[in-house]
């Protein structure tokens, strides 16, 4: 069943994507750099060389359709965009498998470097797409692809320059609440609006000089005290005792995720009055997102292994292809209508696909009401609702493994600590199943949207 419709695809080849960058370091110092990097690149190569999609592409490249080509030596620089985050996060794996030890400095300083490289390669994609003709929706689902799975893997670099620990999934989480929003907001407005101060901009920016700093100072520097860290803050009440990077996620948190979020729920709430919609559907499209953090929060809690203290590259990963699938995909399929669809909150695929920007949130309960209301198993009606009850519940697949792993969490609290099933098997499982999802989702999407449009992915 496919991700895209007929309405979709017509609405594929109308799309154009609709951009504004207010950062004024963007404009006076960092536009004119990556201008002059494009020119670096040859025009024969397509910008999806320059920044692509995981490095799923690869394997599935022999099995999806003649629209991938063969692997050349323009495909190794397609993965290179993102494989700047993925040997980020390696190293940091490598030399501090807990994200609690102190890495040589050498590794802090190779994080910050490899970021400004992934921001350098995902601000000169879309130049090379306009230098060389060849922009297109799939060139913008390939970046927001990018973006929202490299939250994941620079998060567990930046654990592992701040020694972090079992608190690197919340700092996921303050990156991951701001693209959601952004994208959330992109999808009723149509178009992406970065203001004076944002996150692709000046917050990659101050997260490599994070790294570089640290390079110098050693990562030690982050599990001291606040207090002592910042002498000239240890009268701020709270936070002055505990570790320094406790408090750098808490005023995060404070100074730059909550109006980020504010304003996004601001800009929605604009364009639903205007539209004379309702603002409680708008926000119904975001507890997918809700639901997965609570799920991985209860299971982390109910489990016996202390998973985001003893895995966090497992759980980060994992709960970060779930997320990359919740915000990138899109699948209405052919038996649910779009409004429907888009009740699981992938956005960035609908955006592209112009689906109708209403939700009935209701709709599931409905269905249900009509099935069980003693309908004949043969009667055409009920059938075709329960067909759609089971294409609407699809919509929810990156969630579905939750509800297993709890379960067998909760085992373990009712058998002297013994799971069913040993948990680390379950979250290796976990990232399995994501990884799997999203892979399918990937190559799906690609084949959908080049054969739509008649274009190739790789040339």
């Amino acid at each position: 069943m496919g991700y895209i419709g007929a309405h979709g695809v017509a609405a594929l080849h109308r799309h154009k994507y609709s951009g504004v960058d207010h950062s004024y370091l963007a404009k006076y110092v960092l536009q004119p750099f990556w201008s002059r990097c494009v020119t670096f690149f040859p025009l024969w190569m397509p910008p999806n060389v320059v920044n692509v999609l995981l490095s799923f592409c690869l394997l599935s490249n022999f099995a999806v359709s003649n629209n991938f080509n063969l692997i050349s030596i323009q495909f190794q620089i397609t993965l290179t965009g993102f494989m700047f985050l993925v040997l980020s996060a390696l190293l940091g794996y490598i030399y501090s498998p807990h994200l609690d030890s102190p890495p040589p400095r050498w590794v802090n300083f190779a994080h910050g470097l490899l970021l400004f490289l992934y921001q350098t390669f995902d601000a000169v994609d879309g130049k090379q797409a306009r230098r060389t003709d060849s922009t297109s929706p799939l060139g913008e689902l390939f970046d927001h692809g990018c973006d929202a799975l490299g939250c994941a893997f620079e998060a567990l670099a930046f654990g592992s320059t701040a020694m972090c620990g079992r608190s690197t999934f919340w700092f996921w989480v303050i990156s991951a609440i701001p693209f959601y929003g952004a994208t959330w907001e992109h999808y009723f407005t149509n178009i992406l609006i970065l203001p004076a101060i944002n996150g692709p901009t000046e917050g990659l920016m101050l997260i490599y000089v994070v790294h570089f700093i640290t390079a110098l100072i050693g990562a030690e520097w982050w599990v001291r005290q606040f207090g002592k860290s910042l002498p000239f803050l240890s009268w701020v009440p709270y936070i002055s005792e505990i570790p320094t990077y406790g408090a750098v996620l808490f005023l995060m948190t404070v100074f730059a995720v909550i109006p980020t979020v504010s304003c996004n729920v601001y800009n929605v709430y604009k364009v639903v009055q205007a539209r004379k919609g309702s603002m409680l559907l708008a926000l119904a499209m975001l507890y997918p997102f809700a639901v997965l953090l609570i799920g991985v929060v209860v299971w982390d809690y109910l489990s016996p292994y202390d998973l985001r203290g003893n895995y966090p590259h497992l759980i980060v990963v994992g709960t970060g292809l779930a997320f990359g699938f919740l915000v990138v995909g899109f699948a209405p399929g052919p038996l649910v209508r779009p409004r429907v669809a888009q009740l699981d909150g992938r956005m960035i695929l609908a955006h592209l696909c112009d689906e109708p920007k209403g939700l009935k949130t209701n709709m599931c309960m409905v269905l249900l009401a009509q099935i069980l209301y003693c309908k004949p198993v043969w009667d055409p009606v009920a059938l075709m609702m329960k067909l759609k009850l089971i294409n609407l519940l699809s919509a929810f697949e990156s969630l579905l493994f939750l509800p297993f792993a709890i379960a067998n969490a909760l085992t373990a609290r009712l058998n002297d600590g013994i799971p069913l099933v040993d948990g680390r098997w379950v979250l290796l499982g976990y990232c399995m199943y994501t990884a799997a999802l999203y892979l399918h989702f990937a190559t799906s999407v690609i084949h959908e949207i080049t054969t739509a449009l008649g274009i190739y992915c790789f040339r």
